[in-house]
């Protein structure tokens, strides 16, 4: 099978982007329910230290138990009904139950998670590179849609990612032909200047405005993507991500979407500007270098 899927790039894409489907089915799970286990983790926490009454106790609740559900009727989802797409088609994006209407948002992100999987794979080819690209873009669809809903990067998630990041560093593995090794070297160097980077400016701004532009876990997310890519690529993620949440940021204002001063999550910006860099990173710095090299 593995001889298969080496040999033929067109079969190791498409299976990966079918386990991206499946995988991408796990996240919608990961994105609804994580943030809903810390909640309680935390209610435990604070009553434990008298700051609150303790939560009512009920059902073990986690990434695995209970079964999924419709959130209208609480019908169960069977396995038939839990197909990536296929099943939200044949449902009409309906509950078989209820009939009440699906979030457009579960297939969305199967398809998102599917798509940047083969990508993904389609860019770096088969091999173990491709296992860890693909890791990567998984972490960070999930942490782009928790952070989209709750604006929250949980540690539970960007901390693995970068202790990832840190041990893949010492096979010295490349995103593509044109990436230079990730090397243990790099890798800490990257995490450390990307963590410090966006403390140092969060602290700066909140001195110079008194207020708040960022949140930690966007330092921690940062700091992951540069053990996983090397402080080489910290500079191009920065100015990607800032420059997608700018024109985001303004198409949302002249939409009505956004209003001028509320608070956007800057996590999803990095996740796409990391992705990028991952995968064209070392092209587009060249391309932008080129248009500045002399001429004649």
């Amino acid at each position: 099978m593995l001889d298969l899927l080496a040999g033929s790039p067109g079969a190791f894409i498409t299976c990966i982007g079918v386990l991206g489907l499946l995988v991408g089915s796990f996240l919608n799970v990961v994105i609804h329910r994580l943030p809903l286990m810390l909640e309680r983790l935390w209610r435990a926490e604070c009553a434990e230290l008298g700051a609150s009454t303790p939560p009512p106790a009920g059902e073990p609740f986690n990434l695995i138990v209970p079964r999924s559900a419709c959130p209208h009727c609480k019908a169960p989802i069977s396995t038939a009904q839990n197909i990536p797409i296929v099943s939200y088609l044949l449902l009409r994006g309906r509950c078989a139950n209820c009939s009440a209407r699906i979030s457009a948002r579960y297939p969305l992100v199967e398809l998102l998670t599917g798509a940047a999987s083969a990508v993904t794979a389609w860019q770096v080819g088969f091999g173990w590179p491709a296992a860890c690209a693909i890791v990567v873009t998984w972490f960070l669809i999930a942490l782009t849609f928790i952070d989209l809903d709750h604006q929250l990067l949980p540690d539970c998630l960007t901390m693995p990612l970068l202790w990832l990041g840190l041990v893949a560093s010492l096979t010295g593995w490349s995103s593509s032909a044109h990436a230079l090794p990730t090397t243990p070297v790099s890798a800490i160097g990257g995490a450390a200047l990307g963590y410090l980077s966006l403390w140092s400016i969060y602290h700066l701004f909140r001195l110079l405005t008194g207020k708040e532009g960022m949140g930690y876990g966007d330092f921690k997310l940062l700091a992951g993507l540069g053990a996983w890519l090397g402080y080489q690529m910290l500079l191009p993620i920065v100015l990607l991500s800032a420059c997608v949440g700018a024109v985001v940021g303004l198409a949302l204002i002249a939409l009505r979407r956004q209003q001028r001063g509320n608070p956007m999550p800057f996590g999803p910006f990095l996740a796409i500007a990391g992705w990028v860099a991952m995968l064209w990173g070392p092209q587009l710095v060249s391309r932008y270098l080129g248009l500045y090299a002399p001429t004649g």
